[in-house]
């Protein structure tokens, strides 16, 4: 089962107001339980990461594919761009390269934000939202948690 699968069953799970749903496979066990606090994927070796609302685990494939950005929210007229998973945050592909947005850049749905490392995959974030980027607000290289806040956003 492909990462962004995973994401799309824990969002059903919890807009379906189920309080728990387990898959189980002869090389494959998934258990997504609400109003957990810790998400544990177990493969060799055992990792740990804290998550709100949900929890799983699964032994974990190799994950290649790009991961959503979470619900952007909407305050005063400014978007917050938040993080959708724990690792950690880098503005461009890899060192010496430009950044992938810069402030003041107009952004537009679709278009990669930054890159998010977990456990040895990295993630593209890309934009749900268009408008001019007024404010980066993680520094490339440093870990950031699930629902952070990682850029402020001027809507078009």
């Amino acid at each position: 089962m492909e990462f962004k699968e995973i994401q799309t069953l824990i969002k059903l799970v919890s807009d379906a107001g189920v309080d728990e749903v387990s898959i189980e496979k002869p090389d494959f066990k998934l258990s997504i339980k609400k109003n957990e606090k810790q998400v544990t994927y177990t493969s060799a070796p055992v990792v740990h990461a804290t998550m709100p609302a949900v929890s799983a685990v699964a032994a974990a494939p190799a994950i290649t594919s790009a991961a959503p950005v979470s619900a952007p929210e909407v305050v005063s007229n400014v978007i917050t761009i938040k993080a959708p998973m724990i690792g950690t945050f880098y503005r461009a592909s890899s060192p010496g390269k430009p950044s992938f947005v810069n402030v003041g850049d107009d952004i537009t749905p679709g278009k990669t934000l930054c890159i998010i490392e977990a456990m040895k995959l990295f993630n593209e974030i890309e934009s749900e939202v268009s408008g001019k980027l007024i404010k980066v607000l993680v520094e490339s290289g440093t870990p950031v948690e699930f629902d952070q806040p990682l850029f402020l956003v001027q809507p078009n």
